[in-house]
């Protein structure tokens, strides 16, 4: 058997740290000028490919939590497309696979569609269709290792909860409401632009409940037809599996991208929703990221389910608002990002903290996270600067720097705390060093470090 044309083992080691997406598709054809031109389509279209000329070649490199997708033919010799999707959902059922099918293998691929594939291509296919069936299936492959990823890393809801960083007055009152809607049972809506760190949200509801023993079950809504994701809801489900909505029964179901829902399914999930007893055996959260100008929530669901989903209702903040947590926040991951890196963390400016403070952050955490580690990665090398990047950002959005919900006190402490921090760095925490250098009596000194969470000894 001839190794894979590309890419080192598909370690699921390897898999994508928060905010970062997964992109690597694994696709699996004998024809190798087909192999050749899904590859290049898939690389000029952003994505990574790795190739492979059999089903078996494919299976002795994927394993469970592979961070990206599979795209297959169906027509193959030796092990076909079909006994490769049931060994690949046997061994990860969260794993998306789209089936590339020949004219008379359609009704062979809507089989494949009910025994758990994401979707087919038939040939001659469209490259822009594949591009957007990918882009669909490396979206729900995300979200599922991350959903994974926090039932794995979050042992108890006081773990989640420390995770949602920060102090400003907005994520104050939200914790606070998580605390309250977790000890409750009925449904809620969570929404927020994306990036803000609605999921997270989600299973800290759960964690922090009396469901927490119980299942957290999470489908994303979008990229799925209407069919296949009826059966994956409510059932009938192949090879004795039970529906999600069964699955999550004493638990919750979290439903992400809920506004992608058809009207129909809209409908169903409605009636699931009133012959529940009460309270509800199966506890819904739904995630909203659908904000088109001009758009509600009440625009794109029924007014009859959003009212019953909306009984609690959860509106994160945008970063851009989260002034005095968006230096914590910043530090916090180019802390992470240096630990993996091997390399000190880089050193803030104030004229740093200013650009970061103003920013306006479209893509709010989920952008800051990438910021943070492309400051650590410049540091490393001796280039760029923080400025520069976040200017670079700002450009490639079409947005402007903003003052948004930060008053002049946020700019004055985040300088003060720069300042500070950064004179303790140069002088390896000598405070007679710092108190000289900065013409502060130790008391005032001592004052300040603990109004910013400073610590001699990180400096030492």
């Amino acid at each position: 058997m001839s190794a894979p044309e590309s890419a080192p083992k598909l370690d699921p080691a390897t898999a994508p740290l928060a905010g970062r997406a997964p992109t690597r598709v694994a696709v699996i054809d004998d024809e190798q000028d087909m192999r050749a031109s899904i590859s290049q389509w898939l690389s000029l279209s952003g994505f990574q490919p790795e190739t492979f000329g059999s089903a078996e070649e494919a299976l002795a490199m994927l394993s469970a939590d592979f961070p990206g997708i599979v795209v297959s033919d169906i027509r193959m010799p030796g092990m076909d497309g079909m006994a490769l999707l049931k060994r690949l959902m046997g061994m990860d059922a969260g794993l998306p696979v789209i089936l590339i099918t020949g004219h008379g293998d359609v009704p062979m691929a809507v089989e494949a569609m009910r025994l758990g594939a994401y979707d087919f291509l038939e040939k001659p296919f469209d490259p822009e269709r594949m591009a957007d069936l990918a882009r669909g299936a490396l979206k729900a492959r995300g979200l599922a290792l991350e959903n994974r990823a926090l039932r794995h890393e979050l042992s108890d809801g006081g773990t989640i909860m420390r995770r949602l960083v920060g102090q400003s007055p907005e994520m104050v009152r939200l914790r606070e409401d998580i605390l309250d809607y977790g000890q409750a049972d009925g449904h809620v809506l969570i929404d927020g632009e994306t990036g803000t760190g609605k999921t997270l949200v989600a299973h800290a509801l759960h964690a922090v409940g009396p469901r927490a023993g119980r299942k957290f079950v999470a489908v994303s809504c979008a990229g799925i037809e209407d069919e296949a994701l009826a059966a994956k809801l409510f059932g009938p489900v192949e090879a004795g599996g039970l529906p999600l909505v069964e699955e999550a029964r004493g638990g919750t179901l979290c439903l992400e991208d809920v506004e992608s829902l058809s009207a129909a399914l809209q409908g169903r999930l409605l009636t699931f929703i009133n012959d529940q007893p009460a309270p509800p055996a199966t506890r819904i959260v739904a995630i909203c990221n659908d904000h088109k100008p001009g758009r509600t929530l009440e625009d794109v669901l029924r007014p009859d389910l959003y009212y019953r989903l909306a009984a609690m209702k959860l509106t994160l903040p945008p970063l851009r608002t989260r002034g005095e947590d968006i230096l914590a926040l910043f530090k916090s991951y180019a802390g992470d990002y240096a630990e993996e890196y091997g390399c000190p963390a880089p050193d803030l400016s104030a004229q740093d903290a200013a650009y970061l403070l103003q920013a306006p952050w479209p893509g709010n955490i989920r952008q800051l996270v990438s910021i943070a580690e492309q400051s650590v990665l410049q540091s490393r090398r001796g280039t760029g600067s923080v400025v520069s990047l976040v200017m670079a950002e700002n450009e490639a959005s079409g947005s402007a720097l903003t003052t948004e919900g930060k008053p002049l006190k946020d700019y004055v402490e985040a300088f003060e705390r720069t300042l500070i921090d950064n004179t303790m760095r140069r002088h390896k925490g000598s405070i007679v060093a710092v108190m000289e250098e900065l013409c502060l009596p130790r008391r005032t000194l001592n004052e300040k470090m603990a109004k910013y969470g400073l610590s001699r000894a990180d400096y030492v």
